[in-house]
């Protein structure tokens, strides 16, 4: 698992899809506690879960889960089109502009290559300015190019936005973008890493044998 700004490292089946589903609202833990922007999730409703879903927390999904029947700039106003606060426009303008997404908005998720239909996603989780962004493997399904421009584009919204993004991933050089790692196995935390190398994370794994 990896948190960009205030990221983490987890082996396959060790419960980084579960944790993160926990933390964003998305399931509820059996025990512990999830605290959101000072808001502890196991108090809430579903439907005070739904809204802070919907108005304080962003998701980036390895699928992209973009709807398909919507356009790019209908998909990143997804939050305001379901009751939602209204989105700033200019913040809009600015996010889609840095995103190099302004020519394709009227576009569908069909029309997009999949680098673009992340950006979208990129773009939707990121709208509403929620408190934190989790992100689910997002670039499990994208060429290494094309996966590194994704990445570029999540710590450019930690250091020029100032978005807390938290990520699972299982790929080395993936949470080497990030500012620390924390690497899970088997639902426990064994460690951490801040500002790490390929390289750093690597040899950390090597001990046990462990592939990314």
């Amino acid at each position: 698992m990896a948190a960009y700004g205030d990221h983490s490292l987890a082996a396959d089946s060790s419960g980084k899809s579960t944790l993160l589903h926990c933390l964003a609202g998305l399931e509820r833990p059996t025990s512990g506690s999830v605290v959101v922007a000072g808001t502890d999730l196991a108090r809430m409703s579903d439907g005070q879960l739904t809204t802070l879903r919907r108005d304080r927390v962003g998701f980036v999904f390895q699928s992209f889960n973009l709807i398909p029947t919507l356009t790019a700039e209908e998909n990143i106003t997804l939050s305001e089109r379901i009751g939602g606060p209204r989105i700033d426009r200019q913040w809009m303008t600015h996010l889609v502009q840095v995103l190099g997404m302004g020519d394709r908005l009227r576009h569908r998720p069909s029309e997009l290559s999949g680098g673009q239909q992340q950006r979208v996603a990129i773009a939707r989780a990121l709208a509403h300015r929620p408190a934190v962004v989790f992100a689910d493997e997002p670039t499990g399904n994208l060429d290494s190019h094309t996966g590194g421009e994704v990445l570029r584009f999540l710590r450019l919204a930690v250091e020029q936005f100032g978005q807390t993004i938290v990520m699972v991933t299982h790929d080395p050089a993936a949470a080497a973008c990030s500012h620390r790692v924390v690497f899970l196995r088997d639902g426990q935390v064994e460690g951490e890493l801040p500002d790490p190398s390929t390289e750093d994370i690597l040899a950390r794994l090597a001990p046990r044998g462990s592939a990314a």
